[in-house]
């Protein structure tokens, strides 16, 4: 799980009182795409990102994870952040093949192997000296939408060091050979905004032609699990059935993102950033 550390923060509030787009202000040096435009999330798909939203692609998301202090996955992760700041989203393929949608949840027993999960990432964060996590809970149990062909679901995440709560709001959108992982993180007393922000933007996503749910052929390669498997890191997550927690826990570290301090902070500087791409 990514987190906005405290550092951050400070730098962002620090450029408040001057330039918000002052050279020293490494934030500012990012490759961002400001909307209205359209940008290519892979060869998988598309992304509309409208006026008043910014776009990273992966090589800026990688820098934007090492001014955070945050690891990487394997995939290429792309970001979008909306100018109020109260939200930010992040997009990542993962080529599973077709997964199956037929699958029953069983949201107790997720919750407990997160649980575990979560447990084992703290590990790396403690040697790491990264403020530890606590899963709450559910914020919203795992709902999938046949029609959209999306699961979505979110946690409540504590920091043990600052005491702050996040929400992550994750949904997949299934593709005919992949899944489109999406996150939008937000602190829970804007997560309601956020996550009717997000669906108004969804539609602005569209796999590209032959990569659709729908497009699906017998003798396309099909993933070994389902539904469930996607809330706790897909082909990691069978391995994790066999009792490899470190294996979801290394998933969770990678994968989740968490925000020690407000997203709200963000919004200056970045007001200042598309008047200065206006």
């Amino acid at each position: 799980m990514k987190q906005l550390s405290i550092v951050l923060i400070a730098l962002f509030v620090a450029c408040f009182g001057l330039s918000a787009i002052a050279q020293d202000n490494p934030f500012a040096k990012l490759p961002w795409k400001i909307g209205p435009t359209i940008v290519q999330l892979g060869s998988h798909a598309s992304l509309e990102i409208p006026a008043g939203y910014a776009f990273l692609d992966p090589n800026g998301t990688r820098a934007l994870n090492i001014l955070n202090q945050n690891p990487s996955g394997n995939a290429d992760e792309y970001t979008l952040a909306v100018q109020s700041g109260d939200w930010i989203a992040y997009f990542a393929y993962e080529d599973t093949g077709y997964v199956k949608d037929d699958e029953k949840i069983d949201a107790d027993d997720i919750l407990a192997a997160v649980r575990s999960g979560t447990e084992r990432s703290n590990q790396e964060r403690r040697s790491r000296g990264w403020s530890e996590l606590k899963l709450l809970g559910w914020s919203s149990k795992p709902e999938y939408d046949s029609q959209l062909k999306s699961l979505a679901w979110s946690f409540v995440f504590e920091s043990e060091s600052s005491h702050k709560d996040v929400v992550n709001y994750n949904t997949r959108l299934l593709g005919r050979h992949g899944v489109m992982d999406v996150v939008v993180v937000a602190t829970p007393e804007k997560l309601g905004g956020a996550i009717d922000d997000f669906k108004r933007k969804v539609p602005g996503f569209h796999f590209a032609p032959g990569e659709t749910y729908g497009e699906y052929k017998p003798g396309d390669h099909v993933a070994a699990y389902g539904l469930a498997a996607l809330i706790t890191g897909g082909a990691v997550a069978v391995a994790a059935k066999k009792g490899l927690f470190t294996v979801i826990g290394g998933f969770l570290l990678a994968a989740w993102k968490f925000v020690l301090a407000g997203l709200v902070a963000m919004s200056a500087w970045f007001k200042s950033l598309f008047k200065k791409k206006q």
